[in-house]
Parts: structure tokens; C-alpha cells; sequence
């Protein structure tokens, strides 16, 4: 079974289209297919040839104009896709998708209006009407998506599309103003930790005068001590000798 929504247009256009189109041209996708279905009810009392004829250039219109609504659709889906939210993307596809099936729909109804132009009686004006009936009820409901796409999730909405390019160039420039304050932050704590260093170098020599200080007095202390120590030895010989020399001449006398 052949699944539509695999359904492509393979053709590009030589040419680009100016964005904003659509809009315009869908209006006479919707308002053609109901003039049609006017002219085929009348057509089903009078009988005219001339209705007939004319209902079948409109059927050629309808095709070029839906021909023309999926080319600037497909332009305008450049535009709009975004700055759509994941819901709205969603809608848009699908939109698209319905929008590829009319176009070969319409190009199926001029063959319709041709075969059905064979017939001369009413049976087949009647058949014909719905059939018309059909087409235009899923051309309303793709207007309606079309709108529910422009309403509610702003597509090619030039006044929501430029508030939210002033919010995204915002918000990139509060992400460029973090990331200045971390580098600005983390210059600091460079600064800071250098600064630290060198303190640490600055206290270190001192300390180091410092400790040099007191070793030098211990030893200045030390050796007072031992010239004390040996003064005091020499003045005990020198009162051992005194006191033999003094025994000695005792003895003697």
C-alpha cells in the first residue's frame, strides 16, 4: 500500500521566491474550489456549457495556485522552522505533508472535471459536486492548520519572530557576560594565589634571618658560658697553687 506521507514534489524551482507569499496566495486556494462548487450547483439546474467551461479554467487556476501556495510554503518554511517550539514543528510538517497531497489532488481534479465534462447529464454534474465538495473540505482544513500555525505558534509572525531574536541575541549576551565574569573570577584567584606565593617567598628569608639570629646568640651565649667556665677553673688552680705554696712554707718554717 502506497503511503502518503512519503509523498514528494521532486521539482525545484529555478528561481528563488521572496518570503511572505503564502499568505496571499492561499487566500485564492481557499476562495477558488468554493467559487467552483457555485458554479457546478447552478450548473446541475441550468445546463450550461459555459459554466462548464469556465469551472474547468478554474480547476486549471486552483492547480497553479496550489503549485504556487507549496513553493512559497516551502520558502516561508525556512523562515519560520526557527523559531517554532517542537509542537509547532510538528504541525508544520504535517501541514507541509497535506499541502504536497492537494497539489497532486489538484491536478487529479482537472482530470475529473475532464472525464466528467464527457457526460451531459446530471448524474455526472452531481457526482462531480461532491467530489468538489470533498476537495474543498480538506483545502478549508489546511487553511485551518495554516492559521492555527500563524496564531498559535507565531510562524512568520514578523513581530514575535522579532522578540524572539531580541531574546536569543540576549540571552547570548548574558551567557558571553558569565562566561567573562569566570574568566574574570578565575584572573583573580590567579592573582590571588600568585600573590600568596609571593608572600610566602618574602616570609621565608625572614624566617630564615630570624632562626640565623637566635643560633648566632645561642652560640655567643655558649661560648661566654665556656670562657666563664674556664675562668672559673683557672681561679680555682690559681687558688690551689696559692694554698700549697702557703703549706709549703709552713712546713719549711
Amino acid at each position: 500500500m502506497f503511503d502518503l506521507s512519503q509523498l514528494k514534489i521532486p521539482y525545484e524551482l529555478p528561481f528563488n521566491m521572496p518570503v511572505g507569499l503564502h499568505s496571499p496566495i492561499v487566500h485564492f486556494a481557499v476562495a477558488i474550489p468554493v467559487i467552483i462548487i457555485l458554479l457546478e450547483f447552478f450548473n446541475i439546474f441550468f445546463r450550461k456549457k459555459s459554466l462548464s467551461v469556465f469551472s474547468l479554467f478554474l480547476t486549471l487556476l486552483l492547480a497553479t495556485v496550489m503549485i504556487g501556495a507549496y513553493y512559497t510554503g516551502v520558502v516561508d518554511e525556512q523562515e519560520a522552522k526557527n523559531f517554532l517550539i517542537n509542537a509547532g514543528k510538528e504541525e508544520l510538517n504535517e501541514h507541509k505533508q497535506l499541502g504536497i497531497i492537494l497539489v497532486y489532488a489538484s491536478l487529479a481534479f482537472i482530470v475529473l472535471k475532464l472525464f466528467f465534462m464527457l457526460f451531459k447529464g446530471a448524474v455526472s454534474r452531481i457526482l462531480f459536486l461532491f467530489i468538489s465538495l470533498a476537495f474543498t473540505g480538506a483545502i478549508l482544513k489546511q487553511g485551518h492548520d495554516g492559521g492555527e500555525l500563524v496564531y498559535e505558534y507565531g510562524a512568520n509572525n514578523k513581530a514575535l519572530q522579532k522578540a524572539l531574536k531580541q531574546n536569543i541575541n540576549l540571552r547570548k549576551e548574558l551567557e558571553n557576560c558569565k562566561e567573562d565574569k569566570a574568566k574574570e573570577s578565575k584572573k583573580e584567584e590567579a592573582k590571588e594565589s600568585e600573590a600568596v606565593k609571593k608572600d610566602d617567598l618574602k616570609e621565608e628569608p625572614k624566617e630564615q634571618t630570624q632562626q640565623n639570629m637566635e643560633e648566632k646568640s645561642s652560640s655567643v651565649e655558649d661560648k661566654d658560658k665556656k670562657d666563664e667556665e674556664a675562668s672559673s677553673v683557672e681561679e680555682k688552680e690559681k687558688e690551689d697553687n696559692s694554698t700549697a705554696i702557703s703549706s709549703d712554707d709552713s712546713n719549711n718554717s
